[in-house]
């Protein structure tokens, strides 16, 4: 790996055999490690989590429409209530990651899901405005561990090229979540108001902790915190523990986590859209009314699924670069699709057309996401796993805290047209693709 001599605050991760500890001593058959079978329920169950966090996270979106005419929101408030959310979200993925490093995704998991579960359904005693916006911020950082914990629990369990569909799938439960929200959030306002959504929504979340906790049980030793090993430990000039936020900086020394970063901060825009923005586009565009929305907002998050899964399994299929830079170069010309939504809608097309264009966008940024995270987690040590994801998470709340409003602002300012933001959102992912594929000195991947 790339040293950094000249900056002894942030050295570079050195290189080792790409083993983790943990496995060198109680690998898979070991009795510590579970069989294949065990394994990827563990991840599957790891990916429900992703799933429950968006569920939580995207109730607010779905029903936007009615919550923004119960309080008195504009597109501008409701954009810095997205930003909220980011914001707290770009301070709480890195440390939950570094919480999650240190105690273990078993108990991470499952202590992060009840506090947010419990901030989530508190949503539902709002009054104003203001008192929604503190709610999205304690959201943000309840839910800060979730993909970190996630990600580690499928990297640790899941062996050889079963980790990189494992990934894959893990950003495919934000997806499934984001498509369970709309109908659901809908289907219970219906019936209980949207007040009754969210805590109703919550509530139904809290079902995923007994089953985690039962079918971790044969994957205990996977799950716990892994003690880095002296190959690994960052010698900080001050000497601050390696176990703790130490690592984070030595992350960002990286090739690697700079690459990565940039791309998510370049295609974070048109996810920002598809799953936060997309159902007051159709409601202000296509007049879609709130009873209709989930048949059209399921959609996007459902190509997302394939994008992050379908294709990021076929670049793991490929022993050499070739494959996620193709992958990668394939995904950015999907997200422009979302460029030609303004131009269908100019030529009278209906919700379904602006609707397939959004999904394909949508899928180039689920296979965007999925191969430039196993790519990276590939290259980083075992033991930073959870940093590393949740560095990548907290760029996505960089481009969403900055996003959100910019894009409130230019709605409002062409009363309630988006054709001038689309093409940007569509057509700034590809200096980023091009630079990602490109990219000088990137750290070796790593072996197993």
């Amino acid at each position: 790996m790339t040293t950094h001599s000249a900056r002894p605050a942030a050295p570079a991760l050195p290189v080792h055999d790409g083993r983790d500890a943990a496995a060198r001593s109680s690998g898979p058959g070991s009795g510590h490690y579970p069989g294949r079978a065990r394994a990827w329920v563990v991840a599957v169950m790891a990916t429900l989590a992703m799933t429950v966090s968006y569920v939580d996270r995207q109730v607010l979106a779905a029903l936007a429409p009615t919550v923004k005419a119960a309080l008195g929101i504009d597109h501008t408030q409701y954009g810095w209530l997205a930003s909220a959310f980011a914001f707290a979200y770009l301070v709480g993925a890195p440390l939950g990651g570094a919480f999650v490093d240190r105690i273990g995704a078993r108990r991470g998991l499952a202590a992060t899901l009840v506090v947010w579960s419990i901030v989530a359904a508190a949503h539902a005693l709002v009054p104003t405005f203001a008192a929604l916006l503190v709610l999205r911020v304690l959201l943000g950082l309840a839910e800060g561990p979730s993909f970190p914990g996630a990600v580690q629990a499928a990297r640790r369990v899941l062996a050889g090229r079963d980790r990189d569909a494992g990934v894959g799938m893990v950003f495919s439960g934000s997806s499934i979540g984001a498509m369970i929200a709309g109908p659901l959030a809908v289907a219970v306002h219906v019936r209980y108001g949207w007040r009754g959504a969210f805590v109703g929504v919550a509530a139904i979340g809290l079902a995923w902790l007994p089953v985690w906790i039962v079918a971790t049980r044969g994957a205990v030793g996977a799950l716990l915190a892994v003690p880095e090993p002296a190959a690994e430990r960052v010698e900080a000039a001050d000497a601050t523990s390696a176990s703790g936020l130490a690592g984070l900086g030595s992350l960002l020394g990286t090739q690697t986590v700079r690459r990565s970063i940039l791309l998510v901060l370049v295609s974070a825009p048109a996810f920002l859209f598809g799953l936060t923005w997309f159902p007051l586009y159709l409601a202000g565009a296509h007049h879609v009314p709130q009873a209709r929305m989930g048949a059209f907002v399921v959609v996007p998050p459902l190509l997302f699924d394939f994008g992050a899964f379908g294709l990021g399994a076929l670049a793991s299929r490929f022993r050499s670069a070739r494959g996620p830079r193709a992958v990668i170069a394939a995904a950015a010309v999907l997200v422009t699709a979302l460029a030609w939504v303004p131009a269908a809608d100019a030529a009278g097309a209906g919700p379904w057309v602006a609707t397939a264009l959004a999904a394909t966008a949508l899928a180039g940024v689920g296979a965007t996401y999925g191969v430039l995270t196993s790519d990276m987690l590939a290259r980083v040590p075992p033991s930073f796993v959870s940093r590393a994801a949740g560095l990548a998470a907290a760029a996505q709340s960089l481009a969403h805290i900055v996003g959100g409003p910019l894009i409130g602002r230019v709605v409002d300012r062409h009363h309630g047209s988006y054709a001038e933001v689309l093409p940007a959102l569509g057509l700034l992912v590809l200096p980023g693709a091009i630079a990602w594929i490109l990219w000088p000195g990137v750290e070796p991947r790593r072996p197993g």
